[in-house]
């Protein structure tokens, strides 16, 4: 069992705060950034039009992980001051739905500037989990994204009044801790099959499947909001992106079968 006394807040000058979450986060997205243009260049694409185009994706992805949040968490943390929800700094972001903005603002500028979609999103994926990785250190400090309390054998307890746990002093499921290493896992076997010849999409979809599997069974550690049938949001969106990712991996193997 561990006790953490960090404070979230680094230090601060009148009204403003420099938080360890707003410091990991935006390391994370720079350290995807760097990545997913090394890959994007090595796959072919203008170093210099992804660069343009990667800032909207962030964006994008940022929003989407914020309204999910936001959405999941309305009734309890925002209903009763929504201008809390333009407070990202604070923490709480969706994962997911920072997954699905980021890909949905990928698909209209590869609509735009006529690349392939699917060798875009193979290119951005090894960058974006590592990143996911990264930004669960964030949550580790700041007390986010914590799971249900626990009595042992492992465990984060925290001492500051800034962190963002129920109660200070219990010990919680250090939920992030697993998805720090479910993330690097996936990342490890994307970076190794990143070099095999692969369809193009096969290495976006075998991430998408993996994630959303592992995703699935460490949510149940969480102590994210039971929408239904027992699941939470990130459960159920797991369930339905598996549901859909799992056969066009058996598409896309047996097209490269035939060929």
């Amino acid at each position: 069992m561990i006790t953490i006394s960090i404070d979230p807040i680094i230090f601060s000058i009148g009204h403003f705060h420099l938080r360890w979450y707003s410091l990991i986060v935006i390391s994370a997205i720079f350290i995807g950034i760097w990545l997913a243009l090394k890959e994007a260049e090595h796959k072919g694409f203008n170093k210099d039009k992804i660069t343009d185009s990667l800032i909207w994706i962030i964006v994008a992805g940022l929003i989407g992980a914020r309204l999910f949040h936001v959405i999941d968490h309305w009734s309890d943390e925002f209903a009763a001051n929504p201008l809390r929800a333009f407070k990202i700094w604070e923490g709480g972001l969706a994962i997911w739905g920072g997954v699905i903005g980021g890909m949905i603002a990928a698909a209209i500028l590869a609509r735009i500037q006529r690349w392939k979609l699917p060798r875009l999103l193979d290119a951005f994926v090894p960058a974006l989990v590592l990143a996911q990785a990264i930004g669960r250190v964030a949550c580790i400090i700041t007390g986010d994204a914590i799971g249900k309390p626990t009595t042992g054998p492992f465990g984060f307890a925290y001492t500051s009044p800034n962190a963002m746990v129920p109660q200070l002093g219990v010990y919680y499921t250090p939920t992030p801790v697993y998805e720090i290493i479910m993330n690097l896992l996936i990342f490890a076997l994307l970076w190794q099959l990143r070099k095999k010849n692969l369809r193009d999409g096969m290495l976006t979809l075998i991430y998408l499947s993996l994630y959303s599997l592992l995703r699935f069974f460490v949510a149940f550690t969480s102590s994210y909001k039971v929408i239904a049938l027992g699941l939470n949001q990130a459960q159920i969106v797991s369930v339905l992106v598996f549901a859909i990712s799992m056969p066009l991996i058996a598409i896309l193997t047996l097209k490269n079968n035939r060929s």
